[in-house]
């Protein structure tokens, strides 16, 4: 009997080839176009997030940028440096017994300004004109005084002479810069005499590593006043000291001698230096009878000193 209904297993027919194969190249183009979109979805979203990250980055600032300090603040700080100095001599000028002194000197200086040389035996100086090749100021001494408790046996019945301070102004020349260096002083003593002194000095400096090394000559000058005070012998004084006799010394150069330093930087803080110093009383003052009967012409010094330096405007609001 034949059935009703049956399924045709014949192969399909040319027109349903051709339908099937046109619909399996339009999914093909759809599936390389939908994928060509989201590719070009994913790239764009990827540049566009880059973007805005470089976009919020800030800037960087270039390699060397100067930064305006805020209105009403100076562009530097003042730098103070405090010394802690000991110093070896002659107990009085033309003595040939010696002792020693302890004491405080500082100066200071604009953070924007190099630190300035200074001699070991230097007067307590304080800049007020000048730049890196020249500076003037005021310079202050102090002399140490006589007296018959130095040396009782030998100083017996000579008239003490007083400790004196000698204020003053000074002026210093760079011939050549950072090596050589030509100074003067002029001052006037106050307590022991009433007259002037002076000194004229040259220093050869070399920087080795993180010593400064420095020698140069010296060239000392007194007045009347400071020859009679230090190295006169009173007709008195000869009555009761028969190793001398009635002496009056004339102005002029008093010594000559060299000095030598060195100096050792530790840190930008912290320095120490040693020095060494001889000199050779000349003229009158080597004529009198205290350098040539109870002391001598030659005079040695020996010292150091401790130096701190630090920014005093950070204790200033």
């Amino acid at each position: 009997m034949t059935p009703v209904y049956s399924k045709s297993l014949s192969s399909p027919s040319p027109a349903s080839k051709g339908r099937f194969k046109a619909l399996r190249n339009s999914n093909s183009a759809g599936f390389l176009l939908t994928t060509t979109i989201l590719s070009l979805t994913l790239v764009t979203g990827a540049d566009a997030a880059s973007t805005r990250k470089k976009a919020k980055a800030p800037p960087e600032p270039p390699a060397e940028t100067f930064v305006a300090p805020p209105v009403g603040q100076p562009a530097y700080s003042w730098l103070l440096t405090i010394r802690g100095n000991l110093l070896v001599s002659p107990d009085f000028p033309g003595a040939k017994t010696y002792g020693f002194v302890v004491y405080p000197s500082l100066s200071w200086r604009r953070s924007d300004t190099p630190e300035r040389f200074e001699g070991a035996d230097d007067g307590v100086s304080i800049a007020l004109f000048g730049d890196s090749q020249w500076a003037a100021g005021l310079v202050g001494r102090y002399q140490t005084g006589r007296y018959r408790e130095n040396d009782k046996s030998r100083l017996y019945g000579i008239s003490d002479a007083k400790w004196a301070l000698e204020p003053g102004i000074f002026g210093e020349y760079w011939v050549l810069a950072d090596t050589m260096r030509l100074r003067g002083e002029a001052r006037y003593g106050i307590n022991g005499y009433n007259g002037l002194v002076g000194m004229v000095s040259a220093d050869y400096v070399k920087k080795v590593g993180m010593f400064t090394l420095s020698v140069g000559p010296r060239v000392n000058l007194a007045g009347g006043e400071y020859m009679d005070t230090y190295f006169g012998v009173t007709p008195q004084d000869a009555a009761f000291n028969k190793n001398v006799t009635a002496y009056a010394p004339d102005a002029g150069i008093k010594s000559v001698g060299v000095v030598g330093a060195a100096t050792y930087k530790w840190n930008d803080a912290f320095s120490t230096t040693v020095r060494g110093g001889y000199d050779r009383l000349v003229g009158s003052a080597a004529d009198s009878p205290i350098v040539k009967n109870l002391g001598s012409p030659n005079q040695f010094s020996f010292g150091a000193s401790a130096n701190y330096t630090f920014d005093i405007t950070r204790f200033v609001k």
